[in-house]
């Protein structure tokens, strides 16, 4: 049974992957917009699913590395750097600072952690709109660059979108990989009991501090894409507002789950899109379908599928044992 579900899941992903490759050559340049801000939020959602959905750790600072990542990009770019470095800029930045903020996370759990990292996104978001010197303040920044890739400029939407699905993809990978690996492992055991992962001989300092420092690292490549995506930016949407809908990515999707941001991002971006033909209710019915959605399955969507799927083998399970039992009553 493995082997024909695994082939169908291959077959299922080469079509989603080539879906998004061909079907926006259609779209116009605000379809594009709207997918190339999936793929750039998606990035930014997986972050903190690695940091909250593996790690156990909540965090609501994500939307203000989200804001670094954004300023290091559109400060250099519009100096006249290359975009790759000033995502090099972006990663490593983020990714020390993320260090650094999971020390509280040493000491403090959940709703503590919560505030000291809520502390850091106000922080962040007033220096954003004070420090003229550096971020312009409330005026912005604008006529932000795109960048040429390999001699192809990405000027035009559609090119852009390929950047953002390709950086996606890259970054799927990677992610792929590191929850799959060790560190993922120490990652799940840290969530499930610190207590015990310590006992089995996990450094559950180091681990924590990882994950932070890695989650925050996405959340810098999320916004140096989304710089030159707006070619525009100001503060305003790197406040608290930016990381809370990014933890409702995760919490919708299925946090701990890997295509849990993929799922939390397409209803937080593309959701609202979809319902605007009901003119001023839109944020209204989408207000109420995600508190339905939590109310009835806190784990998210995927969640939903999981325990479906719990209960199909487990019902499995029993059927093989009844007729193993049945069997061993027959035999003489």
């Amino acid at each position: 049974m493995n082997g024909p579900r695994k082939y169908l899941r291959i077959a299922l992903g080469i079509i989603v992957i080539a879906g998004l490759i061909v079907v926006p050559m259609n779209f116009n340049r605000y379809g594009l917009f709207i997918l190339s801000q999936w793929a750039v939020m998606t990035i930014a959602a997986m972050g903190l699913n690695l940091t909250l959905g593996y790690a156990g750790q909540v965090s609501l600072a994500q939307g203000a590395f989200v804001g670094i990542g954004a300023y290091a990009a559109a400060i250099m770019t519009t100096q006249g750097a290359p975009l790759i470095a000033a995502l090099v800029v972006a990663v490593v930045l983020c990714f020390v600072v993320g260090w650094l903020l999971g020390y509280p996370a040493l000491r403090v759990q959940h709703h503590y952690l919560a505030f000291v990292t809520l502390a850091f996104s106000t922080l962040t978001f007033l220096a954003f709109r004070n420090e003229d010197w550096l971020t312009r303040g409330i005026y912005g920044i604008s006529n932000i660059p795109r960048p040429v890739i390999f001699g192809f400029p990405t000027n035009r939407p559609l090119p852009f979108y390929y950047l953002c699905l390709g950086s996606l993809g890259i970054v799927s990978v990677a992610l792929w990989w590191l929850i799959r690996s060790p560190w993922g492992r120490a990652f799940l055991a840290l969530r499930e009991n610190p207590v015990r992962a310590l006992s089995l001989g996990i450094d559950t300092r180091r681990y924590t501090l990882m994950a932070f420092a890695i989650g925050s690292a996405l959340g810098g490549v999320a916004g140096t894409l989304y710089a030159p995506l707006t070619q525009y930016i100001d503060p305003v949407p790197f406040n608290l507002s930016l990381s809370l809908d990014l933890l409702m990515m995760v919490i919708v999707g299925g946090a701990g789950f890997f295509f849990g941001p993929f799922l939390g991002a397409m209803i937080a971006v593309l959701l609202p899109e979809w319902l605007r033909f009901t003119e001023g209710y839109y944020l209204m019915l989408y207000a109420s379908a995600v508190i339905g959605l939590l109310i009835f399955s806190p784990t998210g969507i995927l969640g939903i599928l999981d325990r479906l799927l719990s209960e199909r083998r487990t019902r499995a399970a029993s059927a093989l044992r009844a007729v193993a039992k049945s069997g061993l009553e027959a035999a003489p």
